[in-house]
């Protein structure tokens, strides 16, 4: 299906705004409502793409704490966290600024303890996904013989070695944050491009957030649902954010800013540096509009369509 089919809703949510029951939140009310200090928060699920910035920011300004991080490639969402403060531990496969390399707050953290001290829990990508397989199939664990002769097993303690293979123990994130080109109402999201392990967060969590490009109605999920990621019966939070996942791309929408990532990498060098970043693009706005507000977004919009094939699911 053509990613601008069905009806689009303005950033402010205008008269075409499907019918919204108790799901339909703003950024600070799902934040606010489920994501509480000492949460474990899977989120950059997708990788490179379609990573949940503007959730992230939004956890900043609320100024969570003790979290835990889950996910495999955050690009450089994970190391804001932990430089302001917010993260007590991180399960991850990778934590930096991936065009640029170091992630200079997670640096610091890590090895000095500041802003804190910082647990790390380390994974591959692959295992971090065994592990939130494990919890979506209610395992006790997941085999597996990538991880020999890696020092990766004798740091985690979520992994053991077995005979000839390595048991990865289950990760359950209290709420995993996924940021989809559409849903409704209910959360169901389409989400296309990469998808890394999105589906295996969202399965895995107790609870999920679906942020999204386009709110649109029930139909236009329904009329392909094939592609629906999750059932909506994990979603407790569906919040319209459109540009929710800058500087990061999402296909069909938005280009990687990859001048963003420059400007960050080297503001995070030292941490008065990292701190005057911080107060310009997520204290110093209110949410993500007016983040927007600040950026030349022309460039970075996708404006060009490229429709896969429809479907064709034929008639009763």
């Amino acid at each position: 299906m053509d990613p601008g089919s069905g009806p689009r809703v303005d950033a402010g949510g205008g008269a075409d705004r499907p019918s919204a029951p108790g799901k339909v939140m703003t950024m600070a009310q799902a934040v606010s409502r489920f994501v509480p200090d000492g949460a474990s928060v899977a989120m950059g699920a997708a990788l490179e793409p379609a990573i949940p910035f503007a959730a992230g920011h939004e956890i900043i300004r609320q100024a969570r704490r003790d979290l835990t991080l889950v996910g495999p490639i955050s690009d450089s969402l994970f190391d804001q966290l932990i430089g302001a403060g917010c993260v007590a531990r991180v399960c991850a496969a990778w934590v930096g600024n991936v065009s640029e390399g170091l992630g200079r707050c997670y640096r610091r953290a890590a090895e000095r303890g500041e802003p804190r001290p910082l647990e790390v829990r380390d994974h591959s990508n692959f295992s971090i996904s065994l592990a939130l397989w494990a919890a979506a199939w209610g395992s006790p664990y997941v085999p597996t013989r990538t991880l020999l002769g890696s020092d990766i097993v004798r740091t985690n303690p979520d992994l053991e070695q077995a005979g000839g293979a390595v048991r990865v123990r289950p990760v359950r994130p209290d709420v995993t944050i996924l940021h989809a080109q559409r849903a409704d109402a209910e959360g169901r999201a389409h989400l296309w491009g990469p998808l890394g392990i999105s589906e295996e967060a969202g399965l895995a969590a107790r609870r999920v957030i679906v942020c999204c490009e386009e709110l649109v109605d029930a139909e236009v999920i329904l009329s392909d649902p094939n592609r629906v990621l999750l059932p909506e019966t994990k979603v407790l939070a569906v919040v319209h954010e459109p540009g929710g996942t800058h500087p990061a791309p999402l296909q069909g929408y938005w280009r990687r800013d990859h001048a963003a990532y420059r400007r960050y990498a080297a503001s995070s060098r030292t941490t008065g540096g990292f701190r005057a970043w911080l107060d310009e693009w997520v204290l110093g706005v209110p949410d993500r509009r007016a983040y927007l507000d600040r950026l030349d977004t022309g460039a970075l919009r996708i404006v060009r369509r490229l429709p896969s094939v429809p479907v064709d699911y034929g008639d009763e």
